[in-house]
């Protein structure tokens, strides 16, 4: 008879492999977030002196669906730059850097904005904004 006590099997806890799947799994998440601090600009935006568009002088340039500019609800007579730079000019008056305020026909081709743009540039214009119509967006 064997009269010695039994020995009793602990269960044991291997955490080899609990640790390799803790491992995968730190790898796995770093190597897919995204870092936002990276892709963030750090810039300072101006502030409000709360003075609307409508109480100072600015130019208003609409451009219609067939490519047509328009400054100050008058027609320029053609689509070349040199001519829009021309009647911006004389809209503008004395004012070295007017609001300059397009409203382009949701039709217009993108060259024709991109035209008035440019002119502004070389006019040394930096305030320029788009005019949009406020509500719902329709589907045509």
């Amino acid at each position: 008879m064997n009269f010695r006590p039994r020995r009793r099997d602990y269960p044991e806890l291997n955490l080899i492999p609990m640790i390799d799947v803790l491992i995968v799994l730190l790898i796995f998440l770093v190597l897919t977030t995204t870092f936002s601090r990276e892709a963030e600009l750090q810039i300072r935006l101006p502030e409000a002196t709360g003075q609307s568009a409508s109480e100072e002088k600015s130019v208003d340039v609409v451009i219609d669906t067939e490519g047509r500019y328009f400054v100050n609800d008058h027609q320029v007579v053609n689509t070349q730059i040199e001519t829009l730079k021309k009647a911006i000019l004389e809209a503008a008056g004395e004012n070295k850097n007017p609001l300059l305020v397009i409203n382009a026909d949701q039709k217009t081709t993108h060259q024709a904005v991109i035209t008035v743009l440019d002119a502004a540039s070389q006019l040394g214009f930096t305030h320029v904004t788009f005019a949009a119509k406020s509500g719902a967006i329709e589907n045509p």
